[in-house]
């Protein structure tokens, strides 16, 4: 324990070339680790490619530029190999900033990363296995016999990123309402008491960027209702014990101005 505390005191007075060196070493060792992961997923990223295929059945897909297949294999193995390198980053950044912060800071940062991955994988798995099917039934619905469907791959694949990263960040909802209660922006009780706007506003969205059926718009306003519930039950526990902290250093205050 001894020799962890003089460790974290000597990187904290390192001066700046020594932080700077150490901030090179951690990049190279991000940047192997990046290479050899995107290196691996492009061995597999016809896999890949034939799991979104298998997605969007029934579509015959074209690419109308030479190099356009050959871009997609490039994009989903940059994409892969971030997401698998994706616990070394975040962990050589975290030794890299963690000498500067007390502890409290490190368990606010350590648990609003954990939550907040948890959440985003489960937005990138509901969009994946529910919403992209959904749409691409709906879409591939509007179709006339003078128009023929011709889409290219990479068009679908765009389509297909940017919907898991659009609800991959709509499932952070609940770390943004508890990190905006714990610095005092949103109040629980604000929350509480407007929560059926919030519900009426969740559907009116849901209506906008789902097909016009009562069943998509369910499969979409259901999980952001779950969210902004579980951002409130979150949001409540932080503000709590913020206040149970606040109240205590007051006690401590006191205390201390009677002794003298």
């Amino acid at each position: 324990m001894k020799r962890k505390t003089k460790k974290l005191k000597k990187e904290k007075n390192l001066t700046l070339v020594e932080h700077l060196a150490e901030l090179r070493r951690r990049i190279i060792y991000s940047a192997l680790v990046l290479i050899v992961a995107i290196g691996f997923c492009y061995s597999y990223v016809e896999m890949a490619i034939m799991d979104l295929i298998d997605i969007g059945e029934n579509i015959e897909f074209v690419f109308i530029a030479p190099a356009e297949l050959l871009m997609s294999y490039i994009k989903l193995s940059l994409i892969g190999g971030l997401i698998i390198a994706a616990p070394f980053l975040i962990f050589q950044i975290w030794l890299f900033v963690i000498p500067g912060m007390d502890g409290r800071e490190k368990r606010y940062i350590f648990f609003s990363l954990l939550l907040g991955s948890m959440f985003f994988i489960a937005g990138v798995a509901f969009a994946y296995f529910v919403v992209i099917p959904t749409m691409i039934v709906f879409f591939m619905g509007f179709q006339m016999e003078a128009i023929k469907p011709m889409i290219s791959f990479e068009s679908y694949l765009s389509f297909v990123l940017s919907t898991l990263f659009t609800f991959g960040t709509i499932f952070e909802l609940p770390i943004l309402m508890v990190l905006l209660s714990r610095f005092g922006i949103l109040k629980v009780s604000f929350l509480k008491k407007n929560r059926k706007f919030i519900i009426l506003i969740i559907f009116i969205l849901a209506a906008i960027l789902t097909p016009p059926d009562v069943v998509s718009q369910i499969i979409l306003a259901g999980p952001m209702i779950l969210l902004s519930e579980i951002g409130i039950f979150l949001a409540s526990i932080v503000e709590k014990k913020k206040v149970d902290d606040e109240s205590d250093n007051d006690e401590s205050d006191e205390e201390e101005k009677r002794k003298e």
